[in-house]
């Protein structure tokens, strides 16, 4: 629980991305990407993530702890689920926080060491349990089922153990994004620490091999003090667990992610030094050394460093309205398309040559080319007058946003360039390919469909088996 601040530790170096370098990267992201004419009719739509800016926000969370204490950051591969970007993240000292068999995999091609790798998702088969405890991959249990599921497992297990937590559902609410809030009373994560205390210091007192307590909050929308109070909750948990064993038996809390992201302006803010800050003010023996830390970032680390880059195809008037229809909509910025009030994007107007859009100004709505009305980007947004053939730019969308592409209409997944610079040079790279229509077509299912028979569903592997 919250007690009296520790005095202040020497101030860090603030190693965040400058508002101006932000900025400045973008502009000559998009003038590069005008330059090669990457936007065209047969991929009217990128997205470029800017690994300089990737590298100072990974070097603020580095600096933010204090060098004393043992910590593991982490890169929630939920946000990037590309390669070569959280290769780079692999190479740069983070681990990698999974939430699937399919990300698990992710992180192991990157080249992550399992002990850095932390498995974390409510919905764990056997054979999810079973390849993390044979690779040492770390994971938090999510309930008691879950649990019984791994005392089983774990009694036929010939190997090292590795590093098992429990998920600690705070039950302290809210914050301002209903869907992002993970520590509400019903949140399907966790187990809920005001209904089941005692419970789960028994479960630790029973099994000598839980060794971590973790807890998240919520992503976008959690307010810092929120996040730190719900942190102190668990540390003060874990010294319940000391007192019951006789002996100190967590010995790593993972204080989760979710530092939320300015999407109003290039100001990386709050800043990981201000998170750190208040679990500090807030949780100190959490700094003490006693504790190894984790922490699974993931939309903080990745967010500002992401333009959208999108071609206008046509300009028009609706009633008292000007529209700009563009190739920016739900299938790469889907959170924002259904959720504009929580996640509200900017836009910004370049020319087809890739300078700045500057004089007269108009009122417009963004609209993306799905098929349904409210595909839009942007509403009533005053922007300078646009013209077909102009590219929008949508700053802040290097997490969630075409990394996690939507298939709606059947759109093709869109082309996903690095920006970076390399022995003083800048350095353009291609990340992940666009999607052909030929592609689209191919995954779209058997062109003829094929009966499965009870004797040939366990043949499957991934392919429809010839009719019986």
């Amino acid at each position: 629980m919250p007690v009296d601040a520790p005095s202040r530790p020497a101030p860090v170096l603030d190693h965040r991305p400058s508002t101006e370098s932000v900025a400045s990267r973008r502009e000559q992201v998009v003038r590069e990407v005008a330059r090669r004419s990457l936007l065209t009719d047969t991929e009217p739509v990128c997205a470029v993530l800017d690994l300089d800016t990737i590298d100072e926000l990974a070097s603020s969370l580095r600096a933010a702890y204090p060098a004393e204490v043992t910590v593991l950051h982490t890169i929630a591969a939920k946000a990037i689920p590309l390669v070569g970007v959280l290769k780079h993240f692999q190479k740069m000292g983070l681990g990698c926080e999974v939430a699937s068999p399919g990300e698990l995999e992710l992180a192991l091609a990157a080249g992550f060491e399992p002990d850095r790798v932390i498995y974390d998702s409510p919905a764990k088969s056997n054979q999810d349990i079973a390849q993390a405890l044979a690779l040492g991959v770390r994971f938090n249990i999510d309930n008691f089922g879950e649990l019984a599921r791994v005392d089983r497992l774990i009694a036929e297990h010939r190997g090292e153990i590795p590093s098992i937590g429990l998920r600690i559902n705070p039950q302290s609410g809210a914050g301002s994004i209903e869907a992002m809030s993970t520590a509400t009373t019903t949140s399907k994560f966790g187990i809920g620490l005001a209904d089941y205390r005692e419970e789960i210091v028994r479960a630790f007192t029973e099994r000598p091999w839980l060794r971590q307590l973790h807890v998240h909050s919520g992503s976008q929308g959690v307010a810092l003090e929120h996040t730190a109070t719900d942190v102190a909750r668990v540390v003060d948990l874990a010294d319940a667990i000391e007192a019951a064993t006789g002996a100190q038996q967590v010995d790593t809390i993972d204080v989760g992610g979710g530092l939320s992201v300015n999407f109003a302006s290039d100001e990386t803010t709050p800043s990981f030094s201000d998170h750190a800050d208040a679990l500090r003010q807030t949780a100190p023996d959490l700094f003490s050394g006693k504790y190894e830390i984790a922490t699974e970032f993931g939309r903080s680390l990745t967010a500002k460093a992401g333009t959208l880059l999108g071609r206008v195809e046509y300009v028009k008037q609706a009633g008292p309205r000007s529209v700009a229809v563009t190739h920016i909509g739900v299938h790469v910025a889907a959170r924002s398309v259904f959720m504009p009030q929580s996640w509200p994007l900017r836009v910004e107007v370049f020319t087809p040559e890739g300078t700045r859009r500057e004089g007269p100004s108009e009122v417009y709505d963004v609209a993306g080319p799905a098929c349904f009305a409210g595909d839009l980007i942007a509403t009533a947004r005053t922007l300078p007058v646009i013209q077909p053939g102009d590219i929008i730019a949508v700053p802040d969308t290097g997490g969630y946003y075409v990394t996690n592409h939507f298939a709606y209409n059947s759109l093709p997944r869109p082309a996903i360039y690095a920006r970076a610079t390399v022995d003083g040079r800048r350095s353009f790279s291609l990340v992940r390919r666009g999607q052909t229509i030929a592609d689209v077509v191919a995954e779209s299912g058997e062109v003829d469909l094929v009966e499965i028979t009870s004797e040939s569903t366990d043949t499957l592997d991934g392919r429809i088996p010839d009719a019986r």
